[in-house]
């Protein structure tokens, strides 16, 4: 069993990721942190979902979870689920920068609004990819509207991601958010550029890790 937790207490959010993961082969088991915040953007709603997202850590590895996905591009309290757990805890934002930096040699970030830039510049520091990182970018679009409003927010962020590949010069442009499940189907044929989305990439590890 590999189990997904959203941090946050949106459920519709909980079951975009899921089916994310099952368009890439892999099952999930998804649990939605109800006490958690509406949406995470910025450190206090970080901060508040940590306590309820970690109770969840506790009953998916009691209960037998082969590996533990946390649904939240900030990788919110990743480090404190790993030491609780007793499978693998993979962070779809840790999972989306390997799976960047394995697929060309520099990438840039879109993500939602700029609070969320300093805490997704220091992650992919801590990750040791600052070398490969050109930029993150806000696309001034909030979480919740996202999962809204898809087809009205998409053009938005794709025209953000069309933006990092002429300004940064890159051809790889990692989603930063995981309400962005829906955005490659919104950006068609991407050519050249590789659109890396963390809940696929966290779902295909997490498949390898279970083994």
């Amino acid at each position: 069993m590999i189990v997904l937790i959203n941090p946050n207490s949106t459920a519709a959010m909980t079951q975009a990721m899921v089916e994310t993961a099952a368009k890439a082969g892999v099952t999930l088991t998804g649990w939605t942190s109800l006490d958690g915040p509406v949406v995470i953007q910025g450190p206090e709603d970080g901060a508040a979902c940590i306590p309820p997202l970690l109770a969840l850590v506790r009953k998916a590895s009691d209960a037998g979870a082969k590996a533990i996905i946390i649904g939240c591009f900030d990788d919110t309290g990743l480090g404190a689920a790993r030491d609780m757990a007793s499978c693998p805890v993979i962070g779809i934002g840790q999972a989306a920068y390997h799976m960047a930096a394995l697929s060309g040699r520099r990438f840039s970030v879109v993500t939602t609004l700029a609070v969320s830039v300093p805490i997704l510049e220091s992650n992919i520091h801590a990750y040791g990819f600052t070398s490969q990182l050109v930029r993150v970018r806000a696309s001034g679009v909030p979480v919740l509207d996202l999962e809204t409003d898809p087809a009205g927010t998409a053009p938005v962020v794709v025209g953000e991601i069309k933006r990092a590949v002429a300004e940064d010069k890159v051809d790889t442009v990692v989603l930063g958010c995981a309400g962005m499940v829906h955005i490659p189907a919104h950006f068609g044929e991407t050519g050249a550029v590789r659109l890396i989305d963390g809940v696929t990439s966290a779902a295909q590890l997490a498949m390898l890790l279970a083994r």
